[in-house]
């Protein structure tokens, strides 16, 4: 049991910093009543509740589906890598960017292996990742941190997405770009192998539930409320779904909820990281999600500023850069790690140069 236990902590690190980070913080206060008030059920509630929805759709390939519909239409190399990117664009905004590369990086992986463009794979695999990353920053379901930042900002879900939209839209430009830029309009005609069904009424019962969330998300419905609704349709719908769900990300949030409430009763360090912060939000957020990715940082420095707009954007564009500045990036390594192990160096490489580019113009603006 124990080997178990400390293999998966070995697996999660960014989990076991945050078990590790709150139990040391237990020495300065000692558990007690008040760290209940520590944690932001809210953002937890709507966290699992897309989860475990999301999972229920990936179990009738709902989304592999849409992707061969869309790439059945392809005529070219660069309208095939194209179609591949803004797949991971446009659906990490409302799946998260997670989902998105770990449904779509699979199905890529194949397409281009049955198209013959594995000489390609590294960049493409490195644009999608990009796309999933940025696509994610425009709504706050995009990812954990913009649902935790969202949640404590009190903005309307308008205000939000004004926020991000500059970034998002030079980010479609700058991709768009690249792949223009670095792919042939050769002829191409993509032939899936098997058609896949769909049973149409339990999507459409999963849907719905989706709907409900996004409802939650513009505060038309209590999280109390979608919970139990939620909850209750998925047990009666299809309860081996609840076993699906990253529970260690819900586990690394409560952790941090725990570490950071800690630590506000240390005055000195409270106040050292505030003077730091402000005015500098952007930047230190950046530069902070390059060591511990930027969920972590997001739900260290929120608490520390006022300046939530700023470390929405900052923890954002953090995604890019390092290969953990956004531990959804993870997901695409592996998938090349695993079935092409000779081209992990070059990933690297092309994964690096490639995020530090759009990190630095995407900054400028």
């Amino acid at each position: 049991m124990f080997k178990k236990l400390g293999a998966f902590l070995k697996k999660d690190v960014v989990l076991t910093t945050a078990m590790i980070l709150a139990f040391l913080s237990c020495f300065i206060v000692i558990p007690n009543d008040e760290y209940l008030g520590y944690i932001d059920f809210n953002t937890l509630i709507l966290l699992f509740c897309l989860m475990v929805i999301i999972e229920g759709l990936k179990d009738l390939s709902f989304f592999e589906y849409i992707g061969s519909l869309i790439l059945s239409k392809v005529t070219t190399k660069k309208t095939l890598i194209l179609t591949l990117v803004l797949l991971c664009f446009f659906s990490s905004m409302l799946i998260t960017n997670d989902v998105a590369l770990i449904t779509f990086v699979p199905f890529a992986i194949m397409i281009l292996e049955m198209a013959n463009q594995t000489s390609k794979l590294c960049y493409t695999i490195t644009l999608m990742t990009i796309a999933a990353n940025l696509g994610s920053m425009f709504t706050p379901i995009g990812n954990p941190q913009n649902l935790y930042l969202f949640s404590l900002s009190q903005m309307d879900i308008l205000a939000f997405l004004r926020l991000m939209l500059p970034f998002t839209l030079a980010a479609l430009i700058m991709l768009v770009i690249a792949v223009l830029f670095g792919y042939p309009q050769s002829s191409l005609k993509v032939i899936m192998k098997d058609e896949l069904k769909l049973d149409k009424g339990d999507i459409a019962y999963y849907l719905c539930l989706f709907v409900l969330c996004l409802l939650c998300v513009a505060k038309l419905l209590p999280h109390l409320y979608l919970f139990v609704i939620v909850l209750a349709m998925i047990i009666i719908k299809n309860r081996s779904l609840l076993s699906k769900v990253d529970y260690s990300l819900l586990l690394t949030f409560i952790f941090f909820f725990i570490f950071v409430g800690n630590i506000k009763h240390l005055p000195a360090i409270d106040n050292l990281i505030k003077t730091i912060l402000s005015g500098n939000e952007k930047m230190i957020s950046i530069l902070l999600s390059q060591v511990i990715s930027n969920v972590p940082c997001a739900m260290l420095l929120a608490n520390y500023t006022t300046n939530l707009k700023d470390l929405i954007i900052g923890t954002n564009l953090g995604g890019l850069g390092t290969l953990i500045a956004s531990m959804a990036s993870l997901i695409s390594y592996k998938q090349i790690a695993n079935r092409y192990p000779q081209l992990k160096n070059k990933y690297l490489l092309i994964f690096t140069a490639a995020n530090i580019i759009f990190l630095i113009i995407l900054y400028l603006i």
